[in-house]
């Protein structure tokens, strides 16, 4: 199938350096046995986190947060450091501290529990120049509807500000749309946004069912035909178990997914995926090879507890 109205280009990369922007939580995760473990999640933080190891020094990969001056933050920062990130743009708020999840675990099925009203993350965007500083130079940005929904209406304004600033440099910018109804005002306000953030996507990663509670999409192909009307030019879209469908070069495709064996938690799949995808974009291989590596790294994701794998059991892409 070729969608017309796409643009036939494909995209490239000015070079390999990413940053992702959005908030990173304190992770309370079952690891069997009624334990639980204390850790750090988030969907764009495990998607940057993933995806500098995967690149493994190729690349400097930072994220775009804003964290607490207490222990915990310290050793969030301090994390990121030892696994080679660049912090330089996770900034200290004195009032407030990074917000927190508990993962509740119904079979391989999760559900969340959540504390994040007053996350220090809220306010990443409150910094116009800050923003421009953690965009300049680098040939990919990644972010989600999380990022945009934990926002007040003034920091959105103030993030497509940088956004479109950094795209009229080079960058390229990547978007989950991840939609999360209880963090929105409304689906009418969700619906809004996200249609803004498109008009300033290169690359689009949404989940299919996400597509079909907010928008009533009847099939993948309808979310990439909506996505391709917005001017969105590459478009992976995930099914879950399902077959990927993409949009590159005006070429509608699907790659069937693999089955896993051995599934402990399907907590970070989506995220996961986004990492092998873009690594393997930013590797310059081309989109159906991305879905490749996006499906093993989410299957990988998923036989491990928690949002984020072993550092030893990270799939590098070649």
């Amino acid at each position: 199938m070729i969608w017309t109205k796409a643009r036939r280009a494909m995209i490239d990369f000015k070079n390999l350096n990413a940053v992702a922007v959005g908030e990173a939580m304190v992770e309370i995760a079952p690891v069997g046995g009624g334990q639980y473990r204390r850790g750090f999640a988030g969907d764009t933080f495990n998607t940057a986190w993933h995806l500098a190891l995967a690149l493994q020094g190729r690349a400097k990969v930072g994220f775009v947060t804003r964290v607490g001056r207490d222990r915990i933050s310290d050793a969030f920062v301090a994390e990121l450091t030892a696994d080679g990130l660049d912090v330089s743009a996770i900034k200290r708020d004195p009032a407030r501290m990074m917000g927190l999840y508990l993962i509740e675990l119904e079979g391989v099925e999760r559900s969340f529990h959540y504390w994040r009203e007053t996350s220090a993350a809220r306010s990443l965007a409150a910094d116009a120049q800050a923003l421009a500083q953690a965009f300049a130079g680098v040939g990919l940005i990644h972010l989600s509807g999380i990022s945009l929904a934990i926002l007040p209406p003034e920091g959105r304004a103030t993030l497509f500000a940088a956004l479109a600033g950094a795209r009229d440099t080079g960058a390229r910018v990547s978007f989950d749309p991840n939609i999360r109804p209880r963090l929105w005002a409304s689906m009418e306000e969700a619906r809004q946004v996200v249609a803004q953030m498109l008009a300033l996507t290169d690359i689009a990663l949404p989940s299919f069912d996400d597509e079909v509670s907010v928008w009533g999409d009847a099939a993948p192909e309808a979310t990439i035909a909506r996505f391709a009307d917005a001017g969105v030019t590459e478009i992976a879209v995930k099914d879950g178990a399902g077959s990927v469908w993409t949009l590159s070069g005006g070429q509608v495709n699907s790659q069937p997914t693999p089955q896993v064996q051995g599934i402990c938690d399907t907590t970070g799949a989506g995220d996961g995926f986004n990492a092998g995808y873009l690594a393997a974009r930013l590797l310059g291989q081309e989109p159906p090879r991305a879905v490749t590596a996006g499906q093993r790294f989410s299957g990988e994701v998923i036989r491990h507890f928690g949002a984020r794998l072993p550092k030893d059991q990270i799939p590098i892409i070649a």
